[in-house]
């Protein structure tokens, strides 16, 4: 007998444990009574040097036309897309951050009765999105807290559709080589299509990235995903993009909902793109800052994982207790017990004082630990 209207909903939605996000600073602020000022939060990945500022200026020239809708083609953004990448716009998919374009990957390939493979600590979205279209998720155990892309080759079943990797990889930083990911590629069944999400592509070195969009014309089964959430620094905007074969790219705009991607984020994402030289920047800090916490947590004794990404996952013992010490310092980090790694905190590489906010806080919580 049913009892409520909810008790309708498929049970595969209802099983679904939602994304949790990084805790806001004014909600810190909130609960512990701190000033916001003095709240560090290096949870969520963001750029901390803001967002670009030809960004910026394009946003507030746009603010005028906020009554209209945006253009729901994007034409500006893919232009500026194709001229950087070399790609036709036939082959851009743009989404509400990243995050969108993966869910409409899924949802125009995933159903009941079909599969898709994942990596056991790889992006939490994954196996959400692939559980709301009610097909089967299979995650495969990691080697060294990256993607074991043999073992992945081996979970692919019959009824497998899609294939999920992140490069560098989020929450652990790992990386895999293009060489690596060539070659499994070329094995990959060309029916199975193979996300190859690239969040933090802009933090590599040049000679660690991967030509990835010049792969789109050997294997059309292949999706490369990218966002302007990071090192763009327009995490509050939320716009990102798929590379793909035009006829998948074709199926994905199909599910793609009406003006999903708002008229700020449209300008200010073309004219982020243009600002190299805040990408730049972006890039040598994140370099000072991962070596400034690689030290600091090695005198500390703290063990991480090494990191390619704009952040390090920290082993740090009963890591629901220091995350609870650290907020009461003020210092926002992200816990990673949702991904099955209990005893690890990520954080987020902020400005140098936000880094030294950090390890100050860490280092007092482990003594008190002590």
């Amino acid at each position: 007998m049913l009892n409520s209207c909810c008790d309708l909903s498929p049970a595969h939605v209802r099983a679904i444990a939602p994304y949790q996000p990084g805790k806001p600073i004014a909600e810190l602020a909130r609960e512990m009574g701190l000033d916001p000022a003095r709240i560090v939060k290096l949870a969520s990945n963001e750029n901390p040097l803001g967002a670009s500022p030809m960004a910026l200026d394009a946003v507030a020239e746009a603010m005028a036309d906020l009554a209209r809708y945006p253009d729901g083609n994007g034409h500006e953004l893919k232009t500026a897309l194709t001229v950087r990448l070399g790609v036709d716009a036939t082959q851009i998919v743009l989404g509400n951050g990243s995050n969108d374009v993966l869910e409409m990957a899924a949802r125009a390939f995933l159903y009941a009765g079909t599969s898709a493979v994942y990596s056991r600590y790889a992006f939490a979205v994954y196996p959400l999105v692939v559980q709301a279209c009610g097909a089967t998720g299979i995650e495969v155990a990691a080697r060294d807290f990256g993607h074991d892309l043999e073992a992945m080759l081996a979970a692919i079943r019959p009824d497998t559709r899609m294939v999920f990797i992140a490069n560098p990889n989020n929450p652990t930083g790992t990386f895999l080589s293009a060489d690596v990911l060539r070659g499994f590629l070329e094995r990959v069944p060309r029916h199975v299509l193979v996300v190859l999400d690239e969040a933090y592509d802009e933090y590599l070195p040049d000679d660690q990235r991967s030509p990835s969009v010049s792969w789109l014309g050997v294997f059309p089964n292949l999706i490369v995903t990218r966002t302007f959430s990071k090192a763009y620094g327009l995490a509050g905007l939320r716009a990102g993009f798929a590379l793909a074969d035009a006829q998948v790219a074709g199926l994905l705009d199909r599910v793609r909902q009406p003006f999903n991607v708002n008229s700020l984020a449209l300008v200010g994402a073309t004219a982020a793109l243009s600002d190299t030289g805040f990408v730049e920047r972006t890039r040598a800090l994140n370099r000072l800052g991962m070596g400034q916490l690689v030290q600091g947590l090695k005198l500390l004794g703290v063990d991480f994982i090494p990191s390619h990404g704009n952040f390090l996952a920290c082993r740090i013992g009963n890591a629901t207790a220091m995350y609870r010490r650290l907020l009461e310092q003020g210092v926002i980090v992200r816990p990673l017990g949702a991904y099955g790694m209990d005893q690890y905190l990520r954080v987020s590489i902020g400005l140098a004082a936000e880094n030294h906010q950090f390890l100050q806080a860490l280092e007092s919580a482990m003594e008190e630990r002590k």
